[in-house]
């Protein structure tokens, strides 16, 4: 054999392992996460996500590729971020807000998607049907805002000498904004409330809203189903604690960060059956072939140590409603 042929199959054999790998690396199924939230914020729905494909049988880095794209809590970028997945070519998207969904939505007819809404979406224009989604969707409703007028009943059993109440609302996901100022404003009338609508989509206009909140007279609090707030449930419950306003949301952080309620599911564990069904359609089912599902289990968090910090006291009848008690 000649010296420059030995040299050239040496070469080639030493290459092939490489090569092969990236050939590997190119066949793994690939998984578009799409989120309004910022890298980092909220891990523990991530590994909810990563939990529900992995009870299919995928793994990140072993069997499957993810690529992530988050929103930086901007959901203008959103509709970009969507149009990068579908031109790479992923197999799935799994889109993680009512704003993402949307964006997915107007970026594709055709590839598979997976979401997870606040809205009921045959009202959103999503599906046709729960039991018989058709097109490219399905996914899982949290039903947050069809349960938002449950956090105003609430609130005024809480507060029954407060006529005048908020309802903080993210007019860049107008999905969820209007829907919630719609049906909180008609329970409002039913319970001969005033209910006044702030808006914020920045961090700044957070804290304008409740400087406008205390101007206004405002005896109490709803916080609208948004991944902007939920980012911020910390922030939110120590400013609302400065004014001195009883506020409820839909997640059980904000009770933990010191809110004084919350009513909601799991949104985890939303997560995690976004996962299974991406998983699901990887293994070559159809979204039209998945139903939507529905959250069933809604939990009623009180933080009485909040509450007694604000001077007030939880009736006996809804603290004896309430799944847990955070003294």
């Amino acid at each position: 054999m000649r010296r420059r042929d030995f040299i050239t199959l040496v070469g080639s054999a030493a290459s092939w392992p490489l090569a092969a790998r990236a050939q590997q690396q190119r066949a793994l199924p690939v998984v578009g996460y799409l989120s309004t939230r910022s890298r980092g914020e909220d891990p523990q729905l991530v590994a909810g996500f990563l939990k529900g494909l992995g009870e299919v049988g995928y793994v990140e880095g072993r069997n499957a590729s993810i690529e992530y794209r988050w929103g930086e809590n901007r959901n203008d970028q959103l509709p970009r971020l969507a149009s990068d997945l579908v031109r790479r070519h992923v197999d799935v998207v799994a889109a993680l807000s009512s704003p993402a969904t949307q964006a997915a939505k107007a970026a594709t007819t055709t590839l598979p998607t997976v979401f997870q809404v606040a809205v009921d979406p045959i009202a959103a224009g999503l599906v046709t049907s729960l039991a018989r989604p058709s097109g490219n969707l399905t996914g899982v409703t949290s039903q947050s805002v069809e349960v938002g007028p449950k956090r105003l009943e609430l609130l005024h059993e809480l507060m029954p000498t407060v006529t005048n109440m908020a309802l903080l609302v993210n007019p860049t996901s107008p999905l969820v904004a209007d829907a919630m100022t719609k049906d909180l404003r008609t329970a409002a009338q039913a319970l001969g409330l005033q209910l006044q609508v702030l808006r914020a989509s920045t961090e700044p206009e957070i804290n304008a809203a409740f400087a406008a909140l205390a101007q206004m007279r405002i005896g109490a609090l709803v916080i609208s189903p948004d991944p902007l707030f939920t980012n911020r449930s910390k922030q939110i419950a120590a400013t609302a604690a400065r004014y001195a306003l009883p506020t409820i949301s839909h997640i059980r952080e904000f009770a933990a960060a010191g809110g004084v309620m919350s009513y909601g599911n799991d949104l985890a564990d939303a997560y995690r059956l976004v996962g299974i069904y991406a998983g699901r359609i990887l293994k070559g089912e159809r979204p039209a072939d998945l139903p939507v599902q529905q959250a069933t289990k809604f939990e009623l968090v009180i933080n009485l140590k909040a509450a007694k910090a604000l001077g007030i006291s939880f009736p006996l009848t809804l603290l004896g409603r309430a799944d847990e008690v955070i003294e």
